[in-house]
């Protein structure tokens, strides 16, 4: 195994390499990380890759591909559990790096960091847990074996709002399995990614086994989705991008799975708890400042109850502090970067226009220059308008008003994703129709549509998601190959 050598401290003259087979590798281009919550505050520069420099990780992962996809189990585990380890130990210290280049309020940042450690845990058991099937043939004397071998070499491609969370769940089952990787993280947040791979190493991670090319979509991820030379690729972002990424995959004829955003509807009926749904509500649509792609960004309320709901959401969102992601007492960080700080904007311009009232939404004056965006709730909307039809991203939730539970489940459905949906109701009558005939991939009842197990399945259903689901025992089925080999022992 090769030696990392110590990561530079993180500042506006540190500089940060791609790793490809076993050595760092740099470039003349780089990008500048910067801390939304204070502009002036740059984490380094890190590599831009070319399609050049993918193309070396690559035939490195080529390369690393046959001793570790036949090598010993127990060597996978064994790196897994130390990987897993090494992050909770290092909780802390990597949450308070999450929250300076993402914005994410620190504490929410730690309990991804938290949970990428489980995830790794999680996935070295399933190391061990690899079993296939081994029938008798309907021929005498034949038995027939039915097992899971590695796909091959992986594409790894992640957003930035879970910097460390996201690249844990594609990277930890990738190599459990027996694959080589490719990771390309978001250009806004490489500094997660870039520890994640060092945490990797040192662990003992073989050389070429995980490369990391770090760098813009365009270049990069297109290179990687669009590689023959790649057997499958796992990419999580928005709707357009996945929609060229499976393009490519499909074209290179590789393994392709896609996870593509939501429009999540929340119901709350008038025989909800309504204390637990307003703090459901504000949890879903607002922590981690909106920026989920399981956020309840849609909340359908019956008319019964729908302006005691609205007014107790208004007062606690009017109490969030927006602050510095660092600080202990800031509910809610910054927006991640300018470009969806503007987007969140025009999105409440839009809904204004289309006739809803903006609450909040303000630009807030923290003292740095930041991408500070007051909590928003948009009433008085319909179904049809923009704000309910597109994703937002960012810290803003609307309300539709129904009648009752049947027009609630209507304009639930009534989209084009469907990744998570929600209802509060204490009527087990209704929870049980809606758990069923709800078009979401998964189903919350009575908790917010947001925030998920490690160790279950995710994923949606229409324009949410493409392949097979992510997580759990269920993400074998994307990052392994089935054979059948008959046995004629005559």
């Amino acid at each position: 195994m090769t030696d990392t050598t110590i990561a530079p401290a993180y500042g506006p003259e540190a500089q940060f390499d791609n790793w490809i087979g076993g050595r760092w590798v740099g470039s003349e281009d780089r990008s500048a990380n910067v801390n939304p919550s204070d502009t002036s505050d740059v984490l380094g520069r890190f590599a831009r890759a070319d399609a050049a420099t993918v193309e070396q990780a690559i035939t490195a992962a080529r390369a690393a591909l046959p001793a570790w996809s036949l090598g010993n189990v127990q060597q996978r585990f064994d790196i897994l559990d130390t990987a897993g380890t090494a992050i909770k130990e290092r909780a802390a210290e990597l949450g308070e790096l999450l929250a300076r280049e993402e914005g994410k309020q620190v504490s929410e940042a730690t309990a991804e960091v938290m949970r990428a450690a489980q995830i790794f845990k999680f996935f070295a058991g399933e190391t061990l847990r690899n079993t296939g099937e081994l029938v008798e043939s309907v021929r005498p004397g034949l038995t027939v074996e039915m097992t899971h071998e590695p796909a091959g070499v992986v594409g790894v491609v992640t957003p930035w709002n879970f910097p460390i969370a996201i690249p844990a769940w594609k990277i930890a089952p990738a190599l459990a399995y027996g694959n080589t990787v490719v990771f390309k993280p978001a250009e806004l947040v490489p500094a997660s990614a870039h520890e994640l791979v060092r945490i990797l190493i040192d662990a003992g991670l073989p050389d070429g086994v995980l490369n990391l090319v770090m760098g813009p979509g365009r270049v990069v991820g297109d290179a990687i989705s669009g590689s023959s030379e790649v057997d499958a690729v796992t990419f999580t972002g928005s709707v357009g991008v996945g929609a060229g990424v499976i393009a490519n995959a499909a074209a290179a004829g590789s393994k392709v799975q896609c996870e593509m955003g939501g429009k999540n509807p929340l119901i709350v009926l008038g025989d909800a708890d309504l204390d637990a749904a307003v703090e459901a509500a504000v949890n879903g649509a607002f922590f981690s400042t909106g920026q989920r792609c399981t956020a309840s960004s849609r909340l359908i309320v019956t008319s019964d109850i729908h302006d005691e709901f609205v007014a107790r959401v208004k007062e606690r969102i009017d109490g969030f502090v927006v602050g510095d992601a660092r600080d202990a007492n800031t509910t809610m960080g910054p927006v991640v970067s300018r470009s969806q700080f503007d987007q969140d904007r025009k999105y409440l311009e839009i809904a204004a226009d289309e006739g809803g009232t903006v609450h909040g939404g303000a630009v807030v004056d923290t003292g740095t220059e930041g991408y500070f965006l007051a909590p928003a709730l948009v009433t008085g909307t319909t179904e049809e308008m923009t704000i309910n039809r597109e994703e937002v991203f960012g810290p803003v939730a609307s309300v539709i008003e129904v009648a009752d539970y049947d027009e609630a489940l209507a304009v639930a459905n009534r989209t084009s994703f469907g990744l998570s949906s929600g209802i509060f109701t204490t009527s087990l009558k209704h929870a049980a129709h809606f758990k069923r005939h709800s078009n979401a991939g998964m189903v919350m009842v009575n908790a917010p549509t947001a925030g998920v197990d490690y160790h279950t399945s995710f994923g949606g259903r229409k324009g949410s998601s493409y392949g097979p689901r992510e997580q759990g025992r269920a993400a074998r089925e994307f990052y392994t190959v089935h054979k059948t080999a008959y046995i004629n022992a005559g």
